[in-house]
């Protein structure tokens, strides 16, 4: 690829540049604002944008660059533009969640991923688009508008963190946080051809993420290749004790993640039950191709199953809204966000939420409330409970003989905007293959490993054991040098 704009540069490129001194933070911001500028009238990937703001902490960087020349010291994301989804607390800047409810709501506190970004030099663009409170596989559950993918204008990004990635795969950021439920940082990611890393379940802080479910919420970065995705990670991973949920600091070696190709003495698990799930021709090709690269590597591949992953779909779409229940009470009309007028208390609760929220929330959370109900709690609730209990031992049998496991991020590439908005189900299924691993609480990522007829990406997953990021990457990292998918951008042709 020849990178005509520094807007197209990955973070450990300008990074280099940066330091050599042939680029400063300010051109670097000054280029991606002009992209955001030439573009997003079409692509429409951001909610909020902050230019004065960012050329400011651009400006800052530089001079803090030059200061810190002299002593050897360094931060890893100094003057490097990147994009928030707007479900992550920002002080003093809108965070909507996508939502009418929160149309005005502005934190007085950032989340403790956006503190930590900020600790570490990073210039922050803007608030990304999502489907309402991330509820979402499109970004078309957006109470804004819809955000369009970069690399088929007529096609959906994937969601919930839909702006995230169509910001990274337009040059409208070097990389951005999403936030991923069942699948919401893979899946877009797989769709605009980007990676996208979901930590393990703790690994890093929800303190200032807006709540959907929170057994099943992570903050994930979305990235333009596996280097980049490994540094956010080393950014913003850590224990947080303003986050109960939140694990014990444990130890990510991001040499030993990107060192190396080979992949001998390493037992790739290859998932065979995908029949009967609509894969898409072009998507089977694609993995079947990236597991032959990786035998050619040197790891040993082998067959592994997950039979109860055949009950994701249902488990999830009863424990996450049951949750989402809980959690978006508090949108109630009387603390803060949207307020219907009304004349009595209940007409108040009916007439904000029935406003404020759109069509897609309302749907869970009337299937969480109903879950939750006595006399249907057991029945329904705590069935899935225990059927989530059989996804995570059927990934602890699996990863007793293998190290990763490897198969399609969704088994579809990114399908026409309104083409699934009529039919939840087939809404539902683009996310079949994310949701095991978050239900089970692993690390998985996704990266690209081809394309479709029509020139749309297709997803590679890789899951790891519980805190094995590490090797996670390293497996990513030596797939990726093997190949140039990730090397591929988008013809960007818009109106403006």
């Amino acid at each position: 690829m020849t990178v005509t704009s520094p807007a197209d540069l990955t973070i450990h490129e300008a990074v280099m540049l940066l330091d050599e001194g042939t680029l400063s933070s300010v051109a670097l911001t000054e280029a991606v604002l002009e992209r955001i500028l030439t573009s997003d009238n079409d692509v429409r990937a951001y909610l909020t944008l902050m230019p004065e703001a960012a050329l400011e902490q651009a400006a800052q960087a530089d001079t803090l660059r030059n200061a810190l020349r002299t002593s050897g010291a360094s931060l890893p994301l100094l003057g490097i533009p990147l994009a928030l989804k707007d479900n992550l607390s920002t002080r003093g800047v809108p965070t909507s969640c996508g939502s009418r409810i929160l149309e005005d709501y502005v934190p007085p506190f950032d989340a403790t991923v956006v503190q930590r970004l900020k600790r570490a030099g990073a210039v922050l663009l803007g608030k990304t688009n999502l489907d309402e409170f991330a509820m979402g596989s499109s970004t078309e559950n957006s109470a804004f508008f819809p955000t369009h993918n970069p690399w088929h204008m007529d096609c959906v990004p994937g969601g919930s963190s839909g702006g995230s990635a169509a910001a990274v795969a337009a040059g409208e950021a070097l990389a951005a946080l999403g936030s991923d439920t069942g699948g919401s940082v893979r899946q877009p990611a797989a769709f605009c051809g980007l990676v996208g890393l979901r930590p393990t379940y703790g690994r890093c802080s929800r303190y200032g993420l807006v709540a959907f479910a929170s057994s099943l919420d992570q903050v994930g970065p979305i990235a333009r290749d596996v280097n980049d995705a490994a540094l956010l990670l080393s950014v913003i991973a850590g224990h947080d004790a303003q986050d109960s949920t939140s694990l014990p600091d444990a130890p990510l070696d991001m040499a030993t993640a990107l060192c190396g190709h080979d992949l001998r003495g390493l037992r790739v698990g290859v998932l065979v039950d995908h029949e009967g799930v609509g894969v898409q021709p072009a998507v089977k090709r694609a993995v079947l191709a990236a597991v032959d690269t990786l035998a050619d590597l040197g790891a040993e591949m082998v067959d592994v199953q997950l039979p109860h992953s055949e009950f994701a779909l249902a488990v999830y779409y009863l424990i996450a809204p049951a949750e989402a229940s809980a959690n978006l009470a508090r949108f109630d009309g009387l603390r803060y966000g949207y307020r219907a007028a009304a004349d009595t208390l209940e007409e108040l609760y009916n007439r904000t939420r029935g406003e404020g929220f759109g069509a897609e929330v309302k749907r869970r959370l009337m299937l969480g409330t109903y879950a939750l109900r006595a006399g249907y709690y057991e029945a329904t609730y705590i069935k899935a409970q225990q059927a989530r209990t059989l996804i995570r031992q059927d990934f602890e049998a699996a990863f007793a003989h293998v190290d990763v496991i490897v198969g399609p991020t969704s088994p579809v590439t990114a399908f026409r905007l309104g083409e699934r908005l009529a039919d939840p189900l087939q809404m539902y299924l683009a996310d079949i293959f994310t949701l095991p691993q978050a239900l089970a609480g692993l690390p998985a990522l996704s990266l690209p490993c081809g394309f479709d007829e029509e020139g749309l990406p297709v997803g590679l997953q890789l899951t790891a054991p519980a805190l094995e990021e590490t090797r996670l990457l390293h497996v990513a990292h030596a797939y990726e040098q093997a190949t140039a998918w990730h090397t591929r951008r988008p013809n960007l042709t818009c109106s403006n």
